[in-house]
Order: structure tokens, then C-alpha cells, then sequence
């Protein structure tokens, strides 16, 4: 059998399947055995050790059980996932995953770290091509950092639109808004939502992110249709800040904003038919 020859220098997916082959080789298990002991197919093994598969973060907990590699692939599917980032977003994340405080205005969609697992698929899978499922596995990896210990504070206005505008269909809509509600209870999220009537704001010109930390500068990042931009200018930084404000100041109170959401949920998404044709509560 022609075995594939990876370059483990070559990318840290290349890294990740010429480290699973030797650890796996070093154990003196064939694919189809270690499959066996991490619940999924010999395959699978291959394609992942071959990288015609990326491999979650599921299955590097379990191969790191079933090979006794202290943690080793657990800690290398996070750079693996990363890089399956836009190469133009993935500074941004790294930047994301540092930061204390995160304030996102987002004019058409849900804010990446509080999207559901249904509709970053339903988002990322209208123009994406090569691997959506690994597309889809990194972008929700990004929201371990809500998980933290010490996660960063995290403040987010919505644009109305970005409730009604139906991604994925009204059953995933449904769940996306009923999740928005059960993050805006954690201690250190904070959704509000800018309504219709609040006319002409400082954010028509388009979404923004501003990133603070504790000991750097302040990043402002915004997107066009082609790439990403980060800044730390002063001048910048200045100017996002004071048109953050504004929206704040602009946009229910966190509390109206959940009345809102529930209510649109409700209105809007509810009593979808249930895979038996029962209707959703």
C-alpha cells in the first residue's frame, strides 16, 4: 500500500496527521484498531493522518486517551482548527482570543462568538468551498474563550435586521435567537439591539469590532467583501470608541433588547412544525 509522506513543517494540519501516524504506529495499532477505541471508523484515521479530514476537538480528546499522549493532540486541534480560519482572519482571532474586552457592532448578522452551530453552517455554506464541516468547527472554537476561567467581557449590539434576516431557515433562527437569550444571561455578556426606529446611527457605514486588553493597545477591525482590516491608530481607536457609544446609547437597554428578541422569536420563528409535525413550543 502507497503510503502518503507528509511534511509536517508544511501546515499544522500536515503536523497533526504525521504526529497521529507515528504515535499511532508507536502504539503498534492499525487504523481500523485505534478507530475501534475512539468510536469512529479506520477510514477516518487515515484521512485525517493523510489531511483529507480535519479532526475535531472530540476526537483529539479521545485519541489522546486511547494513545496516552498527555493532552499532545488536544492542544495541537486548536492551531489546526485556526487554520482553517481565512488566512486574512486569522491575526484577528488570535487577537480575539487575547483580549479583556470585546464591543461588536454587527449591522447583518450574529456576532461570530454567539452563533449557533446551525447557522454558521447555514451562513458559512452559502459561499464557502473546500471542508464547510472544518469551516464550521473552527469558527465555533473561537467561542471557547467564553469559557475561560477568566472569559473577557463581551458587549454586543445587534441591528434589528440581523433578527429578521432569515438564515438557515425559521427553526434555526429560532434556536439562534433563543441562544442570544441564554448567553445575555451569563455574567459577562452583554446583547443589545438597535431597533428601526432609531433612524440614521453611527453604524450605517457598516460592522466593527474594537478589541481592548490589559497591558496593549486597543485594535478597531472591520471587514469589506473581500478581507478583514485591524488597526491600533489613536485616531482610529478614538473614532470607533465614540461611534460605539453612540450605538450604545442608541439601542434598547439589555433588558428591552431580550423582550425584543424573545418577542420576534416568538412572532416570527415560532410554531415551526417539529420533526414528528408537532408544533415547537
Amino acid at each position: 500500500m502507497h503510503i502518503r509522506e507528509l511534511d509536517p513543517s508544511a501546515s499544522p494540519l500536515d503536523y497533526y496527521g504525521f504526529e497521529l501516524r507515528r504515535a499511532r504506529e508507536g502504539a503498534e495499532l492499525t487504523q481500523n484498531a485505534l478507530g475501534s477505541i475512539v468510536f469512529c471508523s479506520g477510514s477516518l484515521i487515515g484521512q485525517i493522518e493523510t489531511t483529507l479530514k480535519v479532526p475535531t476537538r472530540e476526537f483529539s480528546e479521545r485519541v489522546d486517551v486511547a494513545l496516552g499522549t498527555d493532552g499532545v493532540f488536544s492542544r495541537l486541534v486548536g492551531l489546526v482548527l485556526r487554520s482553517q480560519l481565512p488566512s486574512w482572519f486569522q491575526p484577528y482571532a488570535e487577537m480575539e482570543a487575547k483580549a479583556a474586552y470585546i464591543s461588536a457592532f454587527q449591522a447583518q448578522v450574529v456576532y461570530g462568538l454567539l452563533q449557533t452551530k446551525a447557522y454558521a453552517r447555514a451562513l458559512l455554506g452559502v459561499r464557502e468551498d473546500g471542508d464547510l464541516d472544518a469551516k464550521v468547527a473552527a469558527r465555533l472554537d473561537r467561542q471557547r474563550i467564553l469559557d475561560r476561567d477568566e472569559p473577557p467581557v463581551i458587549w454586543v449590539v445587534l441591528s434589528e435586521a440581523v433578527l429578521h434576516q432569515e438564515v438557515g431557515g425559521r427553526e434555526v433562527m429560532r434556536e439562534q435567537l433563543a441562544h442570544l437569550l441564554t448567553m445575555q444571561q451569563r455574567k459577562w455578556v452583554d446583547i443589545q439591539v438597535l431597533p428601526f426606529e432609531a433612524g440614521a446611527h453611527t453604524g450605517l457605514m457598516g460592522s466593527f469590532n474594537l478589541l481592548r486588553f490589559e497591558n496593549d493597545p486597543a485594535i478597531v477591525y472591520t471587514e469589506d467583501f473581500v478581507q478583514g482590516h485591524m488597526t491600533a491608530n489613536p485616531e482610529a481607536i478614538k473614532e470607533g470608541s465614540a461611534r460605539y457609544d453612540h450605538l450604545q446609547a442608541a439601542a434598547l437597554s439589555p433588558r428591552d433588547s431580550a423582550a425584543l428578541i424573545a418577542r420576534v422569536m416568538e412572532e416570527r420563528y415560532g410554531n415551526e412544525p417539529g420533526p414528528a409535525g408537532r408544533d415547537m413550543a
